[in-house]
């Protein structure tokens, strides 16, 4: 198992337990997330730039 520091973006969603579930399924395509921040968002964009750990099994 080995942890990664990635950074992911993702679009902003309309409510808060949407956005966080469009981070998750983000993270997840990347491995196991062990901790993640919402670093900035763009809002002429409407994206979101999310830092995070993750586990990659091997």
């Amino acid at each position: 198992m080995t942890t990664h520091f990635i950074t992911a973006e993702v679009d902003l969603q309309t409510t808060p337990m949407e956005l966080e579930q469009a981070i998750a399924t983000s993270l997840i395509k990347q491995g196991e997330p062990l901790r993640w921040a919402i670093t900035s968002i763009d809002l002429q964009k409407a994206k979101a730039t999310i830092e995070a750990v993750v586990t990659i099994s091997q």
